[in-house]
C-alpha cells in the first residue's frame, strides 16, 4: 500500500527523490560544465518542488497534468539560468520561475478577453520580471519592472492585474475546526449597513401609510400608470391624485 501517492503526468510522486541543498549546488556546477546526466538528476530531484507550486493553482478547472508539465518547463529555465556564484538557495530562485511559467500558460488560456496591447505589455512585464530575478536573485518591484520596459507603473500594474486569474467568491481562504471562511465573507461594502437600515426604514414607512396612499403608490410606481389613469381607476380627480402622491412621498421621506 502506498501512502501520499499521487500519479501526475505518468510520474509516481511518492517515489520522487528529494535533494539536499548541497547536492543541488553540486549538480548545478556539473550542469554548467555540460554534464547532461547531472541535469537530469537535478530536474528529477526538484519535481516535488514543481508539485508543491502547482498546488497553489488547483481548483481553477485546469488540468493538473498540464500544469505539472508547464511547471517543469519553469524548473528547467530556473536550472539553466541560476547563478551558482550567488549565496541564494536554488528553491528561492526556482519557485518564482515556476509560478511565472504557470501563470503565463494560464494567461494564454484565460477565458476573459483582454486587449492585445494590454496583453503585450503584460508579457513584456513578465519577461522583465524574470530577467530581473535572474540578475538580482530576488523579486523586483513594480518600479524596477516599469523602468526596464519604459512604461508607467500604473500601466504595468493594470496589465499584470488583467492577466491574473479570477477567483471564485466561494474559494475557501481559511478553515478552522470545520468553519470555513470564503472570499465572499471578506468582500464588503462600507455602505452595506446604511443600505440595510434604509431598506428597513422604507418598509416601515410604507406599512404606516393609509390603504389609499399605498394603492396610489402601487398603481403609479409598480404598474407605471399615469396620474390620469390612477384617477379614473380609483374615482377621484387627477389633481387629488397629484396632491396625495406628493404628500405620501413627503411622508415616507420624513420617516426615512
Amino acid at each position: 500500500m502506498y501512502y501520499n501517492r499521487v500519479d501526475i503526468s505518468g510520474v509516481d510522486t511518492s517515489k520522487l527523490a528529494v535533494l539536499k541543498e548541497s547536492e543541488k549546488m553540486e549538480l548545478l556546477k556539473k550542469c554548467r560544465q555540460g554534464d547532461r546526466e547531472a541535469r537530469k538528476k537535478l530536474i528529477s530531484g526538484n519535481l516535488r518542488l514543481v508539485l508543491s507550486v502547482i498546488q497553489k493553482f488547483t481548483g481553477r478547472n485546469e488540468n493538473a497534468d498540464d500544469l505539472f508539465q508547464v511547471g517543469c518547463i519553469g524548473l528547467i529555465k530556473a536550472i539553466d539560468n541560476f547563478n551558482i556564484d550567488l549565496d541564494v538557495r536554488f528553491s528561492t530562485y526556482a519557485v518564482p520561475m515556476i509560478c511565472g511559467e504557470v501563470r503565463r500558460y494560464m494567461r494564454d488560456n484565460n477565458p476573459i478577453r483582454v486587449s492585445r496591447s494590454l496583453r503585450d505589455l503584460a508579457y513584456k512585464a513578465m519577461q522583465a520580471k524574470e530577467q530581473l530575478i535572474a540578475k538580482n536573485q530576488k523579486e523586483p518591484t513594480i518600479k524596477e519592472i516599469a523602468d526596464m520596459i519604459e512604461a508607467k507603473q500604473s500601466d504595468v500594474v493594470l496589465a499584470l492585474e488583467s492577466i491574473t486569474d479570477p477567483i471564485s467568491l466561494y474559494e475557501p481562504v481559511y478553515s478552522d475546526a470545520g468553519d470555513t471562511l470564503y472570499v465572499l465573507d471578506q468582500v464588503g461594502d462600507k455602505n452595506d449597513d446604511v443600505n440595510w437600515l434604509d431598506e428597513i426604514s422604507l418598509k416601515e414607512a410604507i406599512n404606516a401609510l393609509q390603504p389609499r396612499e399605498k394603492n396610489i403608490l402601487y398603481l403609479r410606481f409598480f404598474l407605471g400608470k399615469t396620474q390620469v389613469e390612477v384617477a379614473e381607476e380609483i374615482g377621484i380627480s387627477q389633481a387629488q391624485v397629484s396632491r396625495l402622491e406628493k404628500n405620501t412621498l413627503s411622508k415616507i421621506k420624513g420617516q426615512i
